[in-house]
């Protein structure tokens, strides 16, 4: 009877830890890092700041408008992406990772936490700078040009689904930053596969070009009208939809996890 008793108190240590409590352990971290909240500010600033500059140099009332006002998430969406992997490298580079393992033996389950925590705080901002941006390039434009509404067909989406493009990215950063651990070499890959790679494929591989991920914020999430190549139609890529897209980049976001989560429950620390 002793025995048994014995071997139940480690499994009913282990089994406190639960979602729950291990976003709570990493909101106490995220919340404390000053330096988070100050790079949010400014990528919320700078997406705003942009969509206002933007509005200011309208002048094509026939343009897609919308699309204009989200201009400056395109730049954003690299801070914030930089951002998810700092969350996981930087516990590895001050070695605090192991106090984390520690606390939480079950390592899928610190991943979880930390997309869940980061998720959430990405979403949040995202959406903010989207509508705060939208508003401002309204409020600037000038020469003529009506601003568009939110009750416009595509509008609203087009405002909530760029938003959401924080969430994700910085999820796929995240991902990328427990698969490789060092944070230059992880911030590197992500500009590399989100900006560098699709303009070079968008060169050569049009069919190819849809699925990338700065294409898909540009020509499927943040508008509200067809993409046309002008004279070029033939060579024009056929974009995914809206929904298509977000789909496309939660897939990216979830692979990203999946294999960090994997990599995570069978490397040391």
């Amino acid at each position: 009877m002793t025995t048994t008793g014995e071997t139940r108190k480690p499994r009913a240590r282990s089994s406190r830890y639960r979602l729950a409590q291990a976003a709570r352990m990493e909101w106490i971290k995220l919340r404390s890092l000053r330096s988070i909240w100050w790079t949010l500010a400014v990528t919320a600033a700078g997406t705003v700041g942009i969509g206002a500059a933007v509005g200011l140099n309208t002048r094509n009332a026939s343009g897609d408008l919308t699309n204009n006002a989200m201009a400056g998430v395109v730049p954003g969406l690299l801070l914030v992406g930089a951002l998810g992997v700092l969350t996981v490298t930087s516990e590895y580079s001050s070695g605090t990772i192991r106090a984390t393992l520690a606390a939480v033996p079950r390592r899928p389950l610190v991943l979880a936490a930390k997309a869940a925590v980061f998720g959430a705080v990405t979403l949040i901002v995202g959406e903010a700078a989207s509508f705060i941006a939208f508003f401002a390039d309204a409020v600037t434009l000038r020469h003529g040009v009506a601003a568009p509404s939110l009750g416009q067909p595509g509008v609203l989406r087009a405002v909530v689904l760029s938003g959401a493009a924080f969430c994700l990215i910085g999820l796929l950063g995240l991902g990328l930053g427990a698969i490789i651990r060092h944070s230059a070499a992880a911030v590197g890959v992500l500009v590399a596969g989100v900006y560098v790679v699709a303009q070079v494929i968008g060169i050569i591989a049009h069919s190819v070009a849809t699925y990338m991920p700065i294409l898909i914020l540009e020509n499927s999430l943040s508008t509200t009208k067809p993409v046309t190549c002008g004279t070029s139609e033939a060579s024009c890529p056929h974009f995914l939809s809206a929904w298509a897209g977000l789909g496309m980049l939660g897939l990216y976001a979830v692979i990203a996890l999946a294999v960090g989560g994997w990599l995570l429950a069978r490397r040391d620390a």
